[in-house]
């Protein structure tokens, strides 16, 4: 009896060895359907929150270097999403000062990277309301509260960490110097970050949807030059972050929920049935109301900004069908709405009504290295046509941010796979400073980076105002480059 015990002890183990084997050869290589990666051998797996993000004072950073998910030959499509959400709530998780992580953690910083000074003893300086691009302005519908004539605007701050700080630094000093070629395969190290985050006035809301906003005091340049104290809202957030074997960064963004309708395409319009903060009741058709008139200095039609694409993923006109790109659908929508609602249902604070509007990035999966900062600059990182390496969202935009450049086509039938719009679009490998020639590099998609050398660079002016003629300069080389951007997708 003994022996027979000892042999189904033995058979119950060797089960189990080979059951755990199976799981663990599973999670690290991962299945394929439909082109998305999954570590799941259920085709029914859902893309899920984790349990230890909440509550949400006690989020802890995502695992981005060596033994996270990123450190493997294949990844799945699920965990940028994870990263991005886990991001985005260790960012804002409430510091006992009152303030969440971001605003006391991080630096804020010029487009140039300056330092911005704190300002009537707040920390957060907003001067900048300028978009990307045409420079549009983003102004609020004054409808949205009785009695208002005209709408407020959206400011913009920056913010960046020590990680990303000294590296730009570094890398602008070597090659400024010449000890680094402008033309290079140099990256960010793990762990960098930069932030963009959009802001309104909270007078600009509704009273009644006010607490819904996270607030904050910050001093705000008024058309005088002078700044004030004003209470903002917190409508959007641009987190773009660096993992291993991603050195292109996650680019992924963050609104507040409800602000425009999104773009009908099957019925070929955006309506709103109540006044929104971005979008007066009504419908509207065509891309009037999200195309920036650089004549007039507003958009074409007024009041009625609309979110072209849900998070970022593109329906063909007339139909409710995903468009066929480099990322395969519905699996990459379905598992963004899956971990939004996952979320949203965890959540107890004012982040709650916030939501994932998607993230981008490029398939390094197996490169070495060098392989991956070799594709950042000999591809064209922005295309989405089927087999390009990007993935994720896309025609990712952020309507507070991207307002005026969801698109660069005058008309909505013209939209295809061939000139859809993300992040890449703008942020590529080539630099926009046509005196040093076509230099290409890493570094270079981050804007940040690249206006920092060029006010860095060895001053062939004089010293009187050689900081404002270097930032127009950084402006104007900006315009430029992004006319061949619209150019080329038009």
């Amino acid at each position: 009896m003994k022996k027979k015990y000892v042999v189904i002890t033995l058979l119950l183990l060797v089960v189990i060895a080979v059951g755990l084997w199976l799981f663990l050869f599973n999670r690290n290589t991962g299945i394929e359907k439909d082109g998305v990666f999954s570590t799941y051998t259920s085709t029914s797996a859902a893309c899920n929150c984790e349990e230890n993000w909440f509550p949400h004072e006690q989020t802890p950073p995502p695992a981005e270097g060596d033994g996270s998910p990123f450190d493997s030959k294949s990844t799945t499509n699920c965990i940028f999403h994870q990263w991005s959400w886990q991001k985005f709530l260790w960012l804002t998780k409430p510091l006992p000062s009152g303030n969440p992580l971001f605003l006391d953690s991080l630096t804020v910083v010029s487009p140039e990277m300056e330092r911005v000074n704190p300002q009537l003893g707040l920390k957060l300086v907003l001067s900048s309301y300028n978009q990307a691009g045409p420079e549009g302005v983003l102004v609020s519908n004054p409808k949205v509260n009785p009695g208002q004539s005209v709408g407020d605007t959206v400011f913009y701050s920056i913010h960046i960490n020590n990680t990303f700080m000294d590296k730009a630094v570094l890398a602008a000093a070597y090659i400024n110097s010449g000890k680094t070629p402008y033309s290079n395969l140099e990256t960010f190290p793990v762990g960098s970050l930069e932030l963009k985050v959009s802001w309104i006035n909270t007078d600009a809301i509704a009273k009644e949807k006010r607490a819904d906003y996270f607030t904050t005091k910050a001093a705000v340049k008024n058309k005088s030059g002078q700044y004030v104290i004003k209470t903002m809202a917190l409508l959007g957030m641009h987190v773009v972050g660096l993992v291993k074997n991603h050195p292109e960064f996650i680019w992924a963004t963050f609104e507040h929920k409800d602000m425009a309708p999104v773009y009908d395409w099957k019925n070929n319009n955006a309506t709103a049935a109540t006044e929104k903060l971005l979008y007066e009741k009504g419908k509207t058709s065509g891309l009037q109301a999200i195309t920036w008139d650089t004549i007039t200095k507003k958009p074409f039609t007024q009041n009625k900004a609309f979110v072209l694409y849900e998070y970022g993923v593109p329906k063909v006109l007339g139909t409710d069908k995903f468009m066929e790109t480099s990322q395969s659908e519905p699996a990459n929508f379905d598992n963004i709405d899956t971990i939004n609602k996952c979320v949203t249902g965890k959540l107890k604070d004012v982040f709650r009504n916030y939501f994932y509007n998607g993230s981008i990035w490029l398939d390094t999966d197996g490169l070495s290295p060098e392989q991956q900062a070799k594709t950042i600059v000999t591809n064209k990182i922005s295309s989405v046509v089927p087999g390009a390496l990007a993935r994720g969202s896309s025609n990712l935009a952020n309507i507070t941010m991207e307002t005026y450049t969801q698109t660069f086509k005058d008309s909505i039938h013209e939209i295809n796979a061939g000139n859809l719009v993300n992040c890449f679009t703008c942020h590529q490998s080539k630099n926009f400073d046509k005196k040093r020639g076509d230099g290409r590099s890493p570094l270079y998609l981050s804007h940040v980076f690249e206006s920092y050398l060029v006010i860095t660079k060895p001053k062939l002016l004089s010293k009187t105002n050689v900081k404002t003629n270097r930032i127009e300069e950084t402006k104007t080389l900006k315009l430029k480059q992004f006319d061949e951007f619209v150019r080329d997708n038009k």
